[in-house]
């Protein structure tokens, strides 16, 4: 309903919020930016009120957006579901990602390269599981390709199978092929690369076929 404004009130909890009252009665919020532009004694229609409800729900879609994202990088499409879950209205919501994405706040293949690099860094993956994980954040295949393209996944499995080195005890050549030839197809690696680490590990090991690996030597 049309109205005019009677009072501003900045609420109490937050004080980056105006209440806005017309013909007395409370009728809505808006962030203070935009509560600045507007003055008691003004009409507003009801088109003027759903433009101002509807540029303060991309402010507040911004707000927690930017809130999500002080955590760690996101991708866009989290970004998304996140503000979807939060009861944000699609209108608002892309109107937020595309504010964002302007002031670099979102920029999926950056965050593809980080989301990248942080795994080779701390937990070497192969590049089937990298691209699974990438995809399920909403990643595009041009975007996947463009970031795994830049990780030696040769040297990523043979770290991956140093981290597995103490899991051999007790194991002849066999056995311990297998063993880390499963690992790192478990981490993505693909079947031929896992194969060739496998080799280069066990022989720099020093591993007689059928002879147990003593961990002193290891």
């Amino acid at each position: 309903m049309p109205g005019t404004i009677t009072a501003l009130e900045i609420q109490q909890r937050d004080k980056e919020r105006v209440n806005v009252f017309l013909d007395g009665e409370y009728a809505f919020s808006l962030a203070l930016i935009e509560a600045a532009r507007l003055r008691r004694g003004q009409a507003l229609s009801d088109a003027e009120i759903a433009e101002l409800r509807a540029r303060d729900a991309v402010e507040q879609a911004v707000a927690s957006a930017v809130h999500f994202l002080s955590y760690r990088p996101r991708s866009t499409s989290e970004v998304r579901d996140n503000l979807t879950g939060k009861g944000f209205e699609p209108p608002a919501i892309d109107a937020a990602l595309e504010r964002l994405a302007r002031l670099g706040y979102l920029d999926d293949l950056a965050f593809a390269r980080y989301w990248v690099s942080n795994r080779d860094e701390f937990r070497p993956k192969g590049p089937l599981a990298l691209r699974q994980e990438l995809r399920e954040k909403g990643i595009s295949s041009a975007l996947c390709d463009e970031a795994l393209a830049e990780v030696d996944f040769t040297d990523a499995a043979y770290r991956a199978a140093q981290s597995q080195i103490k899991r051999l005890r007790g194991a002849d050549r066999r056995t311990a092929q297998r063993k880390l030839y499963d690992a790192l197809l478990r981490r993505g690696f693909r079947s031929e690369a896992a194969m060739d680490v496998v080799k280069r590990v066990l022989d720099e090991l020093a591993i007689p076929d059928d002879e147990p690996v003593d961990m002193d030597d290891v």
